[in-house]
């Protein structure tokens, strides 16, 4: 089994559609970790606010398959692919570490992602696996919460 960390979020209707993404997410993978819900301006596009969050599992699907499993999910809940790339959302869902690993692959897998440059994808990171290294800094993901810069982007901690 591998330790997987996801990034979700939804600009439309995201109370609704993440509590979805949560519970299908339980019904295949088992017990997972769920961090706190933040809102956050949208980044790359002018839409109204996100709400993202972190869930952690464990699986025995590989990198691929797993994110071919996490597209189905997203078209379930209406995610558009005939629209730009950066609009908004029903629901995003990226593998953000998988074990490990460090890799490129079809359909938008990259592993590490690299939002985690952004703070709406690293602060629920570093809630739900502070002591987890990035596999290409060795740095913790509570380091690099804390080494970034205060106020740069504004989250919200919010009941989702």
């Amino acid at each position: 089994m591998s330790r997987v960390y996801l990034s979700l979020g939804s600009n439309v209707d995201p109370t609704r559609h993440l509590h979805a993404a949560i519970d299908e997410l339980r019904e295949r993978f088992g017990d997972i970790t769920v961090s706190p819900a933040y809102r956050s301006k949208s980044v790359g596009f002018d839409g109204t606010d996100f709400v993202n969050l972190a869930v952690g599992i464990d699986t025995d699907l590989p990198p691929e398959g797993l994110n071919d499993w996490l597209h189905a999910l997203e078209d379930r809940h209406g995610r558009r692919r005939d629209v730009p790339r950066y609009s908004d959302r029903t629901l995003d869902v990226d593998i953000v570490l998988y074990d490990d690993l460090v890799l490129s692959g079809d359909h938008h897998l990259e592993i590490p992602r690299n939002e985690l440059r952004h703070a709406f994808v690293l602060r629920p990171m570093a809630d739900i696996a502070p002591e987890v290294k990035h596999p290409v800094t060795g740095e913790t993901l509570s380091a690099l919460w804390a080494a970034f810069p205060a106020g740069k982007e504004p989250l919200e901690v919010i009941e989702l």
